[in-house]
């Protein structure tokens, strides 16, 4: 059996003798994409050509101009970064849920893709994911065959016969489940197990069962940072309040990039905007590792940890091995292919608020999924200045 593909925007790389209707549905494709772009390049600053006959809104192009959408489209994925489309999707409300399916139809309609072009892949669909869940549904309810329901106006009706490899998933997820710490999670390897399963999928990535499979990971790793983020912070916020008990006023957050004597009043005014920081910041790493520095610092003037613990994954991303490591994903070297079909038309609008996890301990903060930070380290993102407006500083062209 063989999974059943949707309507789709086709490529016309992948179709030299196009008709007309296939002329019209990419053409209709690029014209919702065309909005989209335009604004991702206006806020990052992204240098760009311009397209007339996408500027001038054609009703009905010719080959030549369908074509040279097509072109621009492809030239303005290759300079959109990863963590500028994540950053976009959680601040900006100009993408609804047609534009979320057409950046989905054209990414997966590529007949090559490139590593980026992977990753904006997984995120999109966890993303759609996330937003099409209710809000009560539990970890084990969202099992293979659940999220491949809820996929299908995406990939179409997909078999469920996961082959071997993809267990290695659930392993990464029972590992990232044992973290008692953000710091663990982020810094302990099994982050970076993650990565290597995408890495090592090859183009195995974009068969459908496959999909469904990263998506539900992601979603789930999603929920382990969130939780593990929350603790944190609330941890912080505690240690503030025992330090403040005691009659000190001032510690030593220099391990956080604050100053040797930084007031307890203002890291708890920075922590209570933490998670406005973190939606700005969507998937920068330096935040991060200043929250986890940033407990580092309290515990240490706490008495309960040395100067030297907590802070040092700050230069070191993967310095740790986690007591119970994930072994390697280990993918078959035979056929690499089967690219995954797209379509449909139903996405929320609105993120969902996260269920499960973040109903328990009680919050001092709402996390929702609106605020979803990268759990990746990326040195690619903009450094966060706490002195200055939390709002994303514009972005430069890709190298």
């Amino acid at each position: 059996m063989t999974p059943s593909q949707p309507s789709s925007s086709p490529s016309l790389s992948s179709q030299p003798s196009a008709s007309a209707p296939d002329l019209a549905a990419v053409w209709s494709n690029a014209l919702q994409l065309h909005p989209i772009y335009t604004e991702l390049a206006r806020e990052f600053v992204i240098e760009t050509a311009v397209c007339a006959d996408l500027e001038s809104g054609v009703n009905t192009p010719g080959r030549e101009s369908v074509e040279q959408a097509q072109q621009w489209l492809n030239q303005m994925d290759d300079r959109i970064q990863v963590h500028q489309l994540r950053q976009f999707l959680q601040t900006s409300s100009l993408v609804d849920p047609q534009g979320l399916i057409a950046l989905l139809q054209h990414l997966l309609a590529k007949t090559s893709r490139t590593e980026s072009d992977r990753d904006k892949i997984d995120f999109l669909l966890v993303q759609y994911f996330s937003q099409s869940a209710p809000t009560d549904l539990d970890d084990n309810s969202a099992d293979l065959a659940y999220v491949a329901r809820s996929l299908e106006p995406v990939l179409g009706s997909v078999e469920l016969k996961a082959p071997v490899w993809l267990n290695a998933l659930d392993r990464v997820l029972e590992s990232a489940r044992r973290c008692r710490s953000l710091d663990e999670l982020l810094h302990g390897g099994v982050l970076e197990q993650g990565r290597k399963a995408k890495a090592q999928a090859g183009d195995l990535f974009y068969l459908p069962v496959a999909l469904v499979a990263f998506t539900r990971f992601g979603y789930l790793m999603r929920r382990v940072f969130f939780h593990l983020m929350l603790a944190d912070l609330n941890d912080i916020l505690d240690g503030l309040t025992e330090l403040e008990e005691k009659g000190v006023e001032t510690i030593d957050c220099r391990r956080a990039q604050f100053s040797a004597q930084e007031p307890i009043i203002r890291l708890r005014m920075i922590c209570q905007s933490w998670k406005v920081m973190f939606q700005a910041e969507y998937s920068s790493g330096q935040p991060l590792r200043m929250l986890v520095d940033l407990r580092a610092s309290v515990a240490c003037a706490l008495g309960r940890g040395s100067a030297d613990e907590g802070g040092k994954a700050a230069e070191q991303v993967s310095a740790k091995t986690p007591s119970a490591k994930p072994e390697p994903v280990k993918v078959p070297a035979r056929s690499r292919g089967a690219a995954a079909g797209v379509g449909g038309s139903k996405t929320a609008a609105v993120p969902q608020p996260l269920p499960g996890p973040f109903a328990e301990p009680e919050s001092k903060f709402a996390v929702s999924d609106a605020d979803a930070p990268e759990f990746e380290v990326s040195s690619a993102a903009p450094e966060w200045n706490p002195d200055t407006d939390s709002q994303p500083q514009p972005g430069k062209k890709k190298k």
